[in-house]
């Protein structure tokens, strides 16, 4: 009766492995992703939509869930007109620069949807922090505080999906409350 349990478990354990393998190689596997991104992004404070990069890698933490650390890039410099009776009035230049740091937990609804293995679904949230360097003009004297700029707080919600080329390629569109991007997704 032992040998029987022992041979049942193991051809049990068999049969799931084969199926994971089987859903793995059905696009199931979301994990092990480099994902490049392009986008824009919409900072209220800025008052425009300004270029983003943006690059994750995901890892599968549980069925149709991944965690990916990622790392965003923004830039963008103002002019202001500005002087006093003891400085001259002039244009004077303004740069932030913002580096976002942290984790995108994603969750895929595919199996939901019972989508195509070339399809992924997929809502998503970022929490991390912001590495914001702001420099001026090194004759402008005045005032440097930035209401509204950018925090060291990041989060961001997001939805989206990702079309398969191939079993190591995808083209993939995040729709987000911050920084929407369209890149290309490497499968390692």
């Amino acid at each position: 009766m032992k040998k029987f349990n022992i041979a049942a478990i193991l051809l049990l354990t068999l049969l799931s492995t084969a199926s994971y393998a089987k859903e793995q190689k059905n696009g199931e596997n979301y994990g092990h992703t480099l994902n490049l991104g392009l986008g824009l992004g919409y900072y209220g404070y800025v008052g425009h939509s300004l270029p983003v990069l943006h690059v994750d890698y995901e890892f599968d933490v549980a069925k149709s869930f991944t965690l990916a650390p990622f790392i965003g890039y923004y830039s963008y410099s103002e002019n202001y007109y500005w002087g006093n009776p003891h400085y001259p009035y002039k244009n004077y230049s303004y740069r932030e620069t913002v580096i976002p740091l942290g984790v995108k937990a994603t969750y895929y609804f595919d199996r939901i949807l019972g989508a195509s293995p070339k399809w992924d679904f997929y809502l998503a949230g970022s929490l991390g922090f912001a590495i914001v360097n702001r420099s001026w003009d090194n004759d402008y004297y005045g005032d440097k505080s930035v209401s509204g700029g950018a925090t060291p707080l990041y989060i961001d919600l997001h939805i989206g999906t990702e079309y398969h080329i191939s079993r190591k390629a995808g083209l993939f569109l995040d729709l987000s409350t911050g920084v929407s991007t369209v890149g290309v997704g490497i499968h390692l």
